[in-house]
């Protein structure tokens, strides 16, 4: 007969950008599945793989979760960071010893940096029309 402890979902949400992701964490061997896709078929560089994979490797539990995500919103990077970061919250409900390893690295910290708001007069949000004396 299962335990019960084989069933418990973990749940965390990430934000970076405009990317929102939904994490969930079954106990399992490992697999990642994003939007309905592998990780391998989600993430063309291998860059982003290692982003999302970061909190697992920090707390040495590569192998031991599935991870569902669904994710929204911004760029493949803004995303991938997202993932981290919903990740990082879903292991912290596991497992709160590995608050440590996961605040020191930065994958608890929300990134505040957002794109900056168009001014009126100019065409982006510091490019400015050329300048002509005459």
């Amino acid at each position: 007969m299962a335990k019960k402890t084989d069933n418990i979902v973990f749940q965390g949400t990430g934000r970076r950008k405009e990317a929102i992701a939904r994490v969930r964490l079954v106990t399992g061997n490992g697999n990642i599945t994003v939007n309905g896709k592998s990780l391998d078929e989600y993430f063309g560089t291998d860059i982003l793989k290692v982003i999302v994979n970061q909190p697992f490797n920090v707390t040495n539990t590569v192998g031991k979760y599935d991870a569902i995500i669904k994710v929204v919103g911004g760029g493949f990077t803004g995303q991938a960071g997202a993932i981290r970061h919903g990740i990082s919250r879903a292991l912290l409900e596991a497992n709160s010893e590995y608050r440590l390893a996961l605040k020191q690295n930065g994958f608890l910290t929300r990134d505040p940096r957002m794109k900056e708001r168009k001014k009126y007069g100019l065409k982006k949000a510091r490019k400015a029309p050329q300048f002509s004396k005459r």
